[in-house]
């Protein structure tokens, strides 16, 4: 089997280590069960203060609580009123396209038991767009389905068998197929069943996902698809990270370690100020970051920008030389191995 080229992880696990991290720092103040009230510039400059503070971003919290920071970083998503406070536009669009998440169970097949696809990933690309399964421990597997506003609505209001029933449709079915049982108000599961078996879909190939048994309560959700570049990551005394800074389209799954790689590329930059006794503040320090991530994020949202405009096109000659081009790929051992490095993010 070949080398895995990333590992999923669900989100409690990573906020779980984060704290077993901070309980081995020095003391430090976490503010749970509040909210940002406001950010506003400090307090002018006076001849009577020792340290001019007018620079310094001051938070407000819901409590009343004030905070002078003398450097504020934005993890604050993708509406955020950290960038919002310093004046940074962004450029980019939207993609007229929501991402439907949802965690799955799936079904335990004997016949499977030659190859384990539960560390397998899953794409298909339809019409509307991706419809991908990323594994996670024992035999759960999360949704990420992208399609139009109109049809991830209709989606969230199935029942939990219908929902079941067009995910594996979404993987087994054609177009025409897909595209009648979107129109229909209920009874998904007794039209795929009926459609799969007069289509004759093999269910033991490798290239096929195990059918999902069960969609865990409450997980089913939907989120607007955009593409965002923040034209700076940084100001005086700020620094955006993550979703803050960038918004980039799921399909190749990289928005999480694109944030990472900001946390860790700024967590250097800081070090690397504190080392040679600078302003951990001061725009030319921080300036460091800006230039190491927004070049290298501008990338990856220009090759899943284009990604998402290639599959979106479905004539026939086009489609042809797309699927050419991807199986020469496959067979340029060199290239693919880049590609799957820069996938995992680990590529540099």
């Amino acid at each position: 089997m070949s080398p895995p080229i990333a590992t999923m992880t669900e989100n409690p696990n990573l906020l779980r280590a984060l704290l077993q991290r901070l309980n081995d720092l020095p003391p430090f103040n976490i503010f749970e069960s509040t909210r940002v009230a406001s950010i506003e510039p400090g307090p002018p400059e006076s001849s009577q203060d020792l340290l001019d503070l007018s620079s310094y971003p001051t938070v407000t919290l819901s409590s009343g609580q004030k905070l002078l920071t003398r450097l504020l970083v934005g993890a604050d998503g993708s509406n955020s009123p950290v960038r919002q406070f310093a004046g940074i536009p962004t450029r980019g669009w939207d993609y007229e396209r929501h991402g439907v998440v949802a965690t799955l169970k799936l079904a335990e097949d004997d016949l499977r038991q030659e190859r384990d696809d539960t560390v397998t990933a899953f794409q298909r690309f339809l019409p509307s767009g991706p419809i991908a399964l990323l594994a996670l421990p024992g035999h759960y597997s999360t949704l990420v389905w992208t399609t139009t506003p109109e049809k991830a609505a209709k989606l969230k209001a199935l029942s939990s068998e219908d929902f079941v029933a067009m995910v594996n449709a979404g993987f087994r079915l054609g177009k025409v197929d897909l595209d009648y049982m979107n129109k229909m108000e209920n009874g998904q599961v007794d039209e795929f069943n009926w459609r799969s078996s007069v289509t004759g879909v093999p269910e033991d190939g490798a290239q096929m996902p195990r059918r999902v048994e069960s969609v865990q309560e409450g997980s089913v959700a939907s989120f607007p698809l955009r593409y965002r570049q923040a034209d700076s990551y940084t100001s005086s005394r700020l620094a955006l990270i993550g979703d803050a800074a960038h918004t980039v389209h799921p399909l190749a799954g990289q928005g999480l370690n694109m944030g990472l790689a900001d946390v860790q590329s700024l967590a250097n930059t800081i070090e690397y100020t504190v080392r040679h006794g600078g302003d951990i503040g001061d725009e030319m320090y921080l300036s460091r970051y800006n230039s190491e991530m927004w070049m290298q994020n501008n990338r990856m949202l220009g090759v899943t920008d284009k990604l998402h405009k290639l599959y979106g096109v479905g004539w026939g000659p086009l489609v042809g030389v797309r699927s050419l081009g991807l199986n020469l790929v496959d067979k340029m051992g060199p290239v693919k191995g880049w590609l799957m490095k820069q996938a995992g993010g680990i590529g540099t």
